[in-house]
């Protein structure tokens, strides 16, 4: 009978003490290999870096507790009087009547459209018209054509939903202002001073303050981590290190770890994201959520839009320095964008810096083969002090950084300015003057219970029963919102 070809022999000695298949009888069937066990690497390869989102509003913000489901707040308006869009009827013995659009005598609404101040008079109920008797005016055509300068020597108030009119008594010649047709054309009006004659009685009427009231209420974020109990008795380990700096060795609480971790970042994303429900039509409103106002929603509704994407010129931050002149006037500011955004900043300010096309920059530095060449700026002035920063958050393909359009906000977040310090606020709850950041975050605490990051564990499964549950079940929760205060200094930048 013919010997069987298999298992066959393989004849291939090693010159080294060495266990290998080639030099074992029967290599193609007993893989003595398979005696031992993989290698394992103990430590988990951290192939995403620090995959956290969260740390920006640590960098801009604050975090304070408060007692109640709503906030409340109030801003200063303007200190003086503007309106745009008037119109003017031609002059009668030097006397002309300004009127005042509806659309603009609204002391609610924003610069330069309205003052921010309302009116308490005796005269009738136009309460939201500024301009008094005895006022000096100066009228500026709005297509570049003219000035003049009135008195304001009466007013008919009329109901405050309606257009006002003052009449005026001009300072000029009235037939050399914009070739003696004062009816041509739109007017901006704005108050400069006043005058008196001797002897007379002064102002009729007083300005009060208007301030704008804002509010927001906080939410309830949760979530939770769950595992057996005979999950729990499996003998298997790694050695992590985590965000937030913790490291050594974890059993079945790695999963755990990793929750815990992205409980936080939803607490930093939804601050950032999160938008308040319209009540007139949304599916959330019916079951009975109510949402909060997130920074972008903030500044996006209440402050300044960059729609191009983001600021790639001079000429571009040159008009964002103009808008922020006519805002607070903030003398540093945080920029903080995503990648590309960051590379177009780095580029056409390395522009500025050349000495001729192509050129190299000259100063304090020695410009020599052996430098470092830096192409990247964290900070420059231009009007203002502008500290750039990448923003994780808007780079994390898992959150901002898949650069597609997010619908209602009017396209991609590219990066937000963020000015910085603090500004004076009314809290309307507390009833006093305080100072507070621009962007802080409210969490719900009183002396009996903090529910700033709240982690409760209940189950049968690693420690005392709480319950019959088979398990061990770690929760979370948090109740807070953001403030975004003074939403008119912030700049939001968006394709």
């Amino acid at each position: 009978m013919p010997v069987n070809a298999s298992p066959s022999f393989a004849l291939q000695p090693s010159a080294y003490r060495q266990t290998l298949n080639t030099n074992y009888i029967g290599s193609s069937s007993f893989n003595f290999l398979n005696q031992y066990l993989p290698d394992i690497y103990e430590k988990e390869f951290e192939r995403y870096g620090n995959r956290s989102i969260s740390g920006f509003l640590r960098m801009v913000g604050a975090e304070m507790p408060c007692a109640s489901d709503l906030i409340k707040w109030a801003e200063q308006g303007r200190l003086h009087t503007k309106y745009t869009a008037c119109t003017c009827t031609d002059h009668a013995s030097g006397a002309t009547t300004l009127t005042v659009p509806t659309t603009n005598n609204n002391a609610a609404s924003g610069y330069p459209q309205a003052s921010q101040q309302a009116l308490t008079n005796s005269a009738g109920p136009g309460t939201n018209f500024n301009l008094r008797v005895g006022q000096t005016l100066l009228l500026q055509r709005e297509n570049g054509a003219g000035t003049f300068h009135a008195v304001v020597s009466a007013i008919s108030y009329a109901n405050s939903l309606a257009a006002q009119t003052a009449t005026l008594q001009i300072y000029e010649n009235a037939a050399n202002i914009a070739g003696g047709v004062l009816s041509s054309g739109t007017w901006t009006v704005w108050v400069y001073g006043s005058e008196f004659k001797k002897g007379t009685n002064g102002m009729a009427e007083s300005l009060m303050p208007y301030d704008f009231i804002f509010e927001n209420n906080p939410i309830i974020l949760k979530d939770k981590y769950s595992v057996t109990g005979s999950d729990m008795t499996q003998i298997g380990w790694v050695e992590v290190t985590g965000e937030n700096g913790v490291s050594g060795y974890l059993w079945y609480m790695k999963a755990e770890h990793d929750s815990r971790l992205r409980f936080e970042d939803y607490l930093e994303s939804s601050m950032i994201e999160a938008v308040p429900v319209d009540s007139t039509n949304s599916g959330a409103n019916t079951l009975g959520l109510k949402g909060t106002s997130g920074v972008f929603h903030a500044v996006t509704n209440r402050g300044n839009v960059f729609s191009g994407g983001y600021p790639t010129s001079l000429i571009d931050f040159d008009a964002i320095v103009q808008r922020l002149d006519k805002q607070g006037a903030i003398e540093e500011n945080a920029i903080f964008v995503n990648r590309a955004a960051s590379f177009a900043m780095d580029d056409f300010l390395a522009a500025q810096n050349s000495y001729g096309t192509g050129g190299t920059s000259y100063g304090l530095f020695d410009n020599n083969e052996q430098m470092a060449l830096n192409l990247g700026f964290r900070g420059f002035r231009r009007g203002y002090d502008f500290y750039k920063s990448d923003w994780k958050y808007l780079n994390d393909p898992t959150m901002r950084g898949q650069g597609t359009a997010s619908g209602t906000v009017g396209g991609a977040i590219n990066g937000m300015l963020v000015p910085a310090g603090t500004t004076n606020v009314y809290d309307e709850v507390m009833g006093q003057n305080a100072k507070r950041p621009f962007l802080h975050v409210r969490y719900r605490e009183t002396e009996q219970e903090s529910r700033k990051f709240k982690t409760w564990v209940v189950g049968s499964a690693g420690g005392a029963a709480t319950s019959d549950v088979d398990a061990m079940e770690v929760h979370y929760l948090s109740e807070r919102t953001i403030c975004t205060l003074g939403a008119n200094n912030f700049f939001i930048f968006q394709s």
